[in-house]
């Protein structure tokens, strides 16, 4: 394994409580914070049943007092600045020399500001959004594209790699997040032409099974369409990413190719079908649900 180290977690939502137990079982030391305590709390049960070192803390800062590395995996801008650089923050006590891993998809503007205040601390810091899912995260499978400093990427990947499939460094501070963005208006746009492919099969009659074997093996083919088209056929939403969650990404998304001088019809196009969906109720369903707001039409 790689160097033991003392690191706190904060954020332990579905992503990033697997994320945590699997830094435990990889023999480091963990203190975690969640801002609701009981999953804190139970997070913390789960892992001392298993015998792992870890333990909770009640503020961001006391989880982070003495951490060689300190981890966030929130909500979003405002989240991260809260747990980071609020009045129990994380910054205030990490230790000079010490590295944060922020894993939390924020602007780019934002992790570039983390960059300077983590500098001003004389603490490395990397931002690192992950793709995957909330099965990424459980498998340690997940995809992680990094942004910051090279030297502060070369201390973090090694402990990444306990959740970290596929871990890359794409550039400087900030170039990790606009990766991400790439990624989600990637996804959106498959979605948005997978949604009306099986709404076409459907209305044709067509066996969907057979249809997904005869394209999943061509230049069709994609993660959405072997994980999602069945469960879109079958109607089945209640897992993996949540529309609400896809459109905070997507308005970062669009917000950043506007600052660039930039044209993004069709992420925005998809972004106002994902409204769509909100207004539907469906605000946390997975991305996939985008199909529902497109009818079956009549099958021949």
């Amino acid at each position: 394994m790689t160097d033991r180290y003392d690191i706190a977690f904060i954020g332990l939502g579905v992503m990033g409580g697997p994320m945590a137990g699997h830094l435990a079982k990889a023999g480091h030391r963990v203190i975690a914070f969640n801002r609701t305590g009981s999953r804190a709390q139970e997070w913390l049960a789960q892992q001392r049943d298993q015998g792992l070192d870890c333990d909770s803390a009640p503020t961001p800062a006391a989880a982070a007092e003495n951490a060689d590395i300190v981890i966030s995996c929130v909500g979003n801008d405002s989240d991260l600045a809260e747990v980071l650089l609020g009045d129990d923050g994380a910054l205030q006590s990490m230790p000079q020399g010490s590295l944060l891993i922020d894993h939390t998809t924020v602007s780019a503007k934002m992790a570039r500001w983390i960059d300077e205040k983590c500098a001003e601390q004389q603490v490395a810091v990397i931002d690192a959004p992950v793709s995957g899912g909330q099965a990424g995260a459980e498998n340690g499978a997940l995809a992680i594209m990094c942004g910051g400093d090279s030297g502060a990427f070369e201390r973090a990947e090694p402990v990444m790699q306990a959740y970290g499939r596929r871990i890359v460094h794409v550039g400087p501070a900030g170039a990790g997040q606009t990766t991400k963005m790439a990624n989600q208006m990637c996804i959106a746009g498959v979605l948005g032409g997978l949604s009306e492919a099986i709404r076409l099969v459907q209305a044709s009659g067509i066996d969907s099974d057979k249809v997904l074997e005869a394209i999943s093996g061509g230049a069709a083919q994609s993660w959405q369409m072997e994980n999602r088209w069945q469960t879109m056929v079958a109607g089945e939403f209640d897992f993996g990413f949540a529309v609400d969650w896809m459109r905070k990404d997507l308005a970062y998304a669009l917000d950043e190719a506007k600052r660039l001088g930039l044209d993004s019809p069709v992420t925005a196009l998809v972004d106002s079908f994902y409204q769509e969906i909100q207004e539907m109720g469906g605000g946390r369903q997975d991305t996939s649900s985008l199909i529902r707001r497109l009818p079956e039409g009549n099958s021949q």
